[in-house]
């Protein structure tokens, strides 16, 4: 199969075959004047990268996940590890959803007056949410950072 049937029968474009091929996870086996040929099991090995990276994996562990031979060659434990990072990640984005979903309908007066909108401030104070907060801009001074008689 040439690149652009490959292409079109994976759901990729072909630049991302072309990415695949230079890190290694995939061969072409020759070429039809400028284009790349693939042979037909090059779907299965895509629809396993495809099913990896929706997973989580980076490239580079995807590509561990082949023996020399390009046969799947999964660490079973690094599958199981996988589902219960995937667990932790759940868990966190449920109590992130819940939270705004009460924070949307909350009856307090005012956002800051909800022990449980306070709570989800504390969650990601803490880093409990896993969500990176936003650096403050140089331009920007923070309360912190402000000499002692400017502070609020």
């Amino acid at each position: 199969m040439d690149i652009s049937e490959v292409a079109q029968r994976a759901g990729v474009p072909a630049s991302t075959l072309r990415f695949y091929e230079a890190k290694g996870l995939i061969a072409s086996v020759g070429r039809r004047g400028l284009h790349r040929l693939f042979a037909p099991d090059v779907l299965e090995r895509l629809a396993l990268i495809g099913l990896g990276r929706t997973a989580g994996f980076s490239l580079d562990e995807i590509a561990r996940m082949f023996a020399p031979d390009g046969l799947p060659q999964i660490d079973r434990q690094l599958l199981a590890d996988k589902a219960a990072e995937l667990d932790r990640t759940i868990r966190k984005l449920s109590a992130v959803r819940d939270g705004l979903r009460h924070a949307a309908s909350c009856p307090a007066p005012s956002h800051m007056e909800c022990p449980t909108f306070r709570r989800l401030l504390g969650m990601d104070a803490s880093g409990a949410i896993g969500v990176p907060s936003k650096k403050a801009s140089s331009r920007t001074p923070r309360a912190n950072n402000l000499p002692k008689a400017r502070r609020p």
